[in-house]
């Protein structure tokens, strides 16, 4: 494969170029910050990038998102130190086609560059199961509009279990009203019933309960 590699610590770039060019692969470049990274993509279209994450003048991050942007078709792997879940999945959504840890052994890169040419995301298992968990990681509900005072007063009645003519009665004012302050209180804290609505608001400590 005719390979790019991007990462500002020399010793580590040309020794990984020495790996690359024994295992068959040809490195047409090499570049020390983001910017220089997407000169050289764009200049020798490369088959493969190994792009470091934390870098001078232009991140991995933000030179994969312009490499990605002017819809390069080389793929784009990060290598790197960094664990940092919030540098993974932001590689992910810049368009990388994998993120490997500088840690591997050299039969684990070589495998996983072998893969990238069969079209394969080169991501080991452990980084595959950490991406597999906040996948499965149950959506946050959405923060809740702010309440009125009076739309407080109904919502913490309906905890309590009031009905809407108890509410009333309790509140003075009309059921037509309390429907309408019921509505409100629905729509802002994003629920379908007053059980659920009850349910959330005990939940997130919007009014105590009882």
């Amino acid at each position: 494969m005719r390979i790019v590699l991007a990462d500002d610590h020399p010793l580590f770039r040309d020794g990984l170029a020495s790996l690359l060019a024994a295992w068959g692969h040809e490195v047409v470049g090499m570049a020390g910050d983001g910017d220089e990274a997407v000169r050289l993509v764009e200049r020798l279209a490369p088959e493969l990038v190994l792009m470091d994450v934390g870098m001078p003048r232009a991140s991995g991050l933000e030179a994969t998102r312009r490499l990605a942007a002017c819809g390069t078709r080389a793929a784009i792997v990060m290598l790197t130190v960094s664990e940092d879940e919030d540098d993974l999945f932001a590689a992910m959504k810049a368009g990388a086609r994998g993120y490997l840890l500088k840690n591997l052994e050299a039969a684990q890169l070589r495998a996983m560059i072998e893969g990238v040419a069969r079209g394969e995301a080169a991501i080991s298992p452990a980084t595959a199961a950490r991406i597999i968990a906040e996948l499965a990681r149950p959506a946050a509900s959405p923060a809740p509009d702010r309440l009125t005072e009076r739309e407080t007063a109904v919502l913490r009645l309906v905890v309590g279990g009031l009905r809407n003519k108890e509410i009333a009665a309790r509140l003075e004012i009309s059921e037509n009203t309390v429907k309408f302050h019921l509505r409100n209180i629905l729509e802002k804290l994003h629920a379908e019933s007053r059980t659920e609505v009850a349910t959330r608001a005990v939940r997130e400590g919007l009014v105590p309960p009882g």
